[in-house]
């Protein structure tokens, strides 16, 4: 289905936004839930759209009980299909944490002591035991207990089983990019004097001008304040699924869930009253503009389901494989645009806060992005497999004598990944991996 989103150029050459163009990326943008309320305000709104009474309630129902489903679904049952019932036992951030360190088919013990930190998380998701105690506790090494405590902060959400606040802030702006060294350095070293404001004193200090200052103190205020921000401990976070995946004798599925998308239709009494040459010239207008909004919203609804679908099975066609490896391979917005011929603005736009509800739980569409390494034999692999290879190396060193980071560059190369000291140390940094030095052991 084609259609014109309404560009238009004025003698300037400046491209403008048209409303029904703006329409449409909304409505693209939304997920499931935010595009039953737009629609329900649109019927509200506009006399010409229509449902007949058995789909309104139908959609009414659904729309009443649209809340009740947990953010992860659990591994695929035996005999369930895709339309059966979604919801399943309300999952809290434990569960959900829990969920996560399943996927990465983690050995008995490491689970246990896993499970063990996510248990005693505090109040506000930070992990404040210290490491000999947790180690004395399971009768493991503490340098397990750290390696299980650094994974769970990469969990979601991030930075769960902070330190403290210090802790958490610098795990998230080290998410950022661009990476901002001199806002990392303020909550290092100046966070006291932060909280407090005394940003001519930070200022003296880092030799910045205060207006750089309040700019990262403006940038710190858009973190997040606790690591369970918008995961209460104990509460449910529910997300509804924007897409149904499911494999069936080999072949991937792919549903959009329009479940709770009431099938619009066109009023039929105002399309004779359009005709009606008897009418006022102003009352037809109105219903004739009316008419318009009516018919692009559902040529905007159709678009959606029709982008989703489209990047959605591009998207598995690529990391199908993560279903049974639980990895991902190096995969861009850039990527699935030219695979699907659509822009990748508009991919970006339509992977944003959609989740896919899949056989190993439910994932938002932008997990599935990530980027890659070149290997020697010409093949991507993703960032996220590198620094699991990393990670395992410097496990299963010899802590007397540990890598240097030189050492961890050649042994990549030699598995094939093509990759700088310089990254290595990066990735390192991001594992939360202290260096050679600091990992040496005398016993």
């Amino acid at each position: 289905m084609q259609m014109d989103y309404g560009l238009y150029q004025q003698q300037t050459q400046k491209l403008m936004m048209t409303p029904e163009l703006r329409q449409a990326i909304t409505i693209l943008q939304y997920p499931a839930i935010e595009l039953m309320e737009y629609i329900q305000e649109q019927i509200i709104e506009n006399p010409v759209l229509d449902i007949d009474e058995r789909e309104w309630e139908r959609y009414r129902y659904l729309y009443q009980n649209s809340r009740g489903i947990p953010s992860v679904a659990h591994s695929n049952d035996e005999g369930r299909n895709i339309w059966d019932t979604i919801a399943s036992p309300e999952d809290n951030l434990e569960e959900y944490l829990l969920q996560q360190g399943r996927l990465l088919n983690l050995d008995a013990k490491k689970l246990q002591i896993l499970a063990f930190l996510i248990g005693n998380l505090d109040e506000l998701g930070y992990f404040t035991m210290s490491l000999r105690e947790v180690a004395e506790i399971l009768k493991v090494q503490e340098e397990e207990v750290e390696q299980m405590l650094t994974l769970l902060k990469s969990f979601d959400p991030i930075g769960i089983g902070s330190r403290d606040l210090r802790e958490f802030l610098l795990i998230q702006l080290k998410q950022m990019e661009p990476y901002d060294e001199k806002a990392i350095q303020v909550v290092e070293h100046h966070l006291t004097d932060l909280g407090e404001k005394k940003f001519t004193k930070i200022a003296r200090k880092m030799k910045i001008s205060p207006e750089e200052v309040q700019q990262i103190a403006d940038l710190i205020k858009t973190l997040k304040p606790k690591p369970v921000f918008g995961f209460e401990k104990g509460q449910t976070r529910y997300i509804l699924p924007d897409i149904f995946v499911e494999e069936v004798e080999g072949e991937w599925i792919i549903i959009v869930n329009d479940t709770l998308v009431p099938r619009l239709r066109m009023n039929p009494y105002y399309s004779k009253f359009i005709e009606d040459r008897q009418m006022n010239v102003e009352a037809v207008k109105f219903v004739m503009d009316k008419w318009n909004q009516a018919t692009w919203l559902i040529k905007s609804i159709e678009r959606r389901r029709d982008t989703l679908y489209r990047v959605t099975r591009e998207i598995i066609e690529v990391q199908k494989d993560f279903f049974t490896t639980h990895r991902l391979k190096p995969l861009t917005l850039k990527d699935i645009a030219e695979k699907t011929g659509i822009h990748e603005s508009t991919v970006s736009r339509a992977i944003a806060n959609k989740y896919v509800q899949t056989p190993k739980g439910t994932f938002e569409l932008k997990f599935f992005f990530t980027h890659g390494i070149t290997a020697k034999n010409g093949e991507f692999t993703s960032v996220n497999e590198v620094k699991r290879q990393l990670q395992e190396l410097i496990e299963n060193e010899d802590k007397r004598k540990p890598y240097s980071d030189q050492k961890l560059t050649e042994l990549l190369n030699q598995k094939g990944v093509e990759i700088s000291r310089r990254t290595v140390a990066k990735y390192r940094e991001e594992l939360e991996i202290p260096s050679s030095a600091k990992r040496k052991r005398y016993n």
